[in-house]
């Protein structure tokens, strides 16, 4: 069989970036949770709103291919973010089911360390900038 990478790529973005778009939508309206978590560690609840950058905005701009390796660079900080404030007590948690707690947080976030590393791709709508 043929090898092909940039449909892989394409495969990727579309799976990271659109299955956290549904986080996103769904938080519209809805940070008070986030706000008070950022509060109760000492950070300013403006703060709050970086979750729309991490989990709409970013997302958005990697699903088109635009300066896929920057967004996937913020994406994948807020991805820290997230994991750092709200998941601290259970990083290396194992569920009942035997499978680490929040692997579907691990997956986001190394897969936009891979599209960071690996660019959109051809199928995307700026391919052959050095920031794709």
């Amino acid at each position: 069989m043929k090898k092909n990478t940039n449909l892989g790529l394409l495969i990727l973005r579309v799976t990271v970036a659109g299955l956290m778009l549904f986080h996103g939508i769904a938080k519209l309206g809805h940070l008070d949770g986030i706000k008070g978590m950022l509060s109760t560690n000492g950070l300013p609840e403006l703060m709050a709103y970086g979750a729309y950058i991490t989990e709409i905005i970013a997302p958005l701009i990697i699903l088109v291919g635009y300066r896929t390796r920057l967004a996937s660079l913020v994406f994948f900080v807020g991805m820290l973010f997230i994991i750092f404030l709200a998941h601290t007590n259970d990083i290396f948690s194992i569920s009942d089911k035997g499978a680490l707690q929040n692997e579907l947080i691990y997956f986001y976030t190394f897969g936009s360390v891979a599209l960071f590393f690996t660019g959109a791709g051809k199928y995307a709508i700026s391919s052959k900038n050095n920031w794709d």
